[in-house]
């Protein structure tokens, strides 16, 4: 028989088949916001009255607010070395070692969410030439001298005296009230040409050059003051909640922004809904694997922000977001904010108006018969063979 034929001699058309190939097609989670048209409420007696929530809500936000006092304490210092850096843009001086292409000022600082306690501002410096340890040396011990010499006509206390300190991002200026961070990059078509042993580290260098990125496309998109709120408030609950943790900075921007304003109405949802909102996507597995979740709108392809976390991360993050959306149900915000209690709702039964409330437990189990290395036969590794690699917001 002629390969290629069926039986009876008749020619198969197109020939042999491919062997077939699994595409990965994205789940979103059901969202009631979204789905409100075709599930309307049930009328009740009397309205949910969220006022108690809401209010619990505004004063957790004022709680992490920074004070006034270490608004201006990161303001002024983050002032004098964006003014020195910007200065050696235009005229570098004795400073051979690298030539500064662009300063920026990126992370929570920029984009107003930072929490009261973290008085970190952070700045990234392109850099034209290439980012050595030795040029990073250099700069920093320039960046110090020029600070010192445009403030010494200041009386300075022993709290205002500056110290750098130098890491693997770059480096950092420091008094007792505030601190800059300094990260390096450099321009992109320079990223290829980085060697291990001299340079900084490629990953660190992309990194810095996506946090510009999300700054920029924060403010374009997210400047309301409800997602800063928002945006606060769950940067609380990753530092209170070890679930939580995996959630990187860059990850609750976008699914905060996601909560007020991805709606029918296009217009931002009170505080109190959107607060929900989070527990029910989280709940409904936005951040599971198979879901579409949130594609990062910086980077090229459809890279969903949380593949950075692994499987064991992503199914704690549900669970326990599911055993939270009970709570809340319940009445039991004041837990969940940290206002009453203590985390060990997420471990252990708790009772809510008569209500018990029992803590859920993990579905994924890690596969024991493979070694280490190995990559996961999982549907996140069917994506798209042309897709790049996504870039964490490592500068916050």
């Amino acid at each position: 028989m002629v390969r290629g034929a069926l039986r009876g001699g008749r020619p198969m058309r197109g020939g042999i088949r491919p062997p077939f190939k699994k595409t990965f097609v994205p789940r979103h989670p059901f969202d009631l916001t979204l789905a409100e048209v075709f599930f309307p409420k049930v009328p009740l007696a009397g309205t949910v009255d969220d006022s108690a929530l809401t209010a619990a809500l505004l004063k957790r936000n004022q709680d992490l607010s920074p004070t006034p006092s270490e608004q201006t304490a990161i303001g002024n210092l983050v002032t004098k070395v964006q003014a020195v850096l910007d200065n050696l843009v235009v005229a570098p001086g004795d400073l051979t070692t690298c030539q500064l292409e662009e300063v920026r000022q990126v992370g929570s600082f920029k984009k107003g969410t930072i929490l009261t306690g973290n008085n970190v501002a952070d700045v990234v410096v392109i850099l034209k030439t290439l980012p050595t340890k030795e040029s990073v040396d250099a700069l920093a011990k320039k960046v110090e001298a020029d600070l010192k010499a445009s403030m010494k006509t200041e009386v300075l206390t022993k709290g205002d005296q500056h110290t750098v300190q130098i890491h693997e991002r770059g480096f950092d200026i420091a008094n007792v009230h505030a601190k800059v961070r300094i990260l390096i990059a450099t321009l992109p078509q320079n990223l290829r040409k980085l060697e291990p042993e001299i340079h900084l580290d490629h990953k660190l260098m992309q990194s810095h050059l996506a946090a510009i990125r999300h700054t920029r496309w924060f403010e374009e998109n997210a400047h309301h003051s409800s997602i800063k709120v928002l945006i606060r408030i769950l940067k609380d609950l990753t530092r209170r909640f070890d679930a939580f943790a995996p959630l990187s900075a860059w990850m609750l921007d976008l699914i905060a922004h996601l909560a007020i304003m991805n709606n029918p109405s296009r217009q931002a949802l009170p505080i109190n809904l959107a607060f929900r909102r989070v527990f029910q996507l989280l709940s409904a597995g936005l951040f599971l694997p198979g879901s579409a979740g949130i594609t990062d709108p910086t980077e090229p392809g459809h890279i969903r922000v949380h593949t950075a976390m692994t499987l064991e991360q992503q199914d704690v993050c549900c669970y326990t977001s599911q055993t939270l959306l009970r709570v809340l149900a319940h009445g039991g915000y004041k837990h969940i904010l940290g206002l009453e209690g203590n985390t060990s709702i997420v471990r252990e039964m708790s009772v809510w108006n008569g209500v018990c409330v029992s803590p859920l437990t993990a579905v994924y189990e890690k596969p024991t018969d493979k070694k280490e290395g190995d990559l996961e036969e999982d549907i996140e590794m069917i994506e798209n063979e042309n897709e790049d690699d996504g870039s964490d917001d490592g500068a916050e």
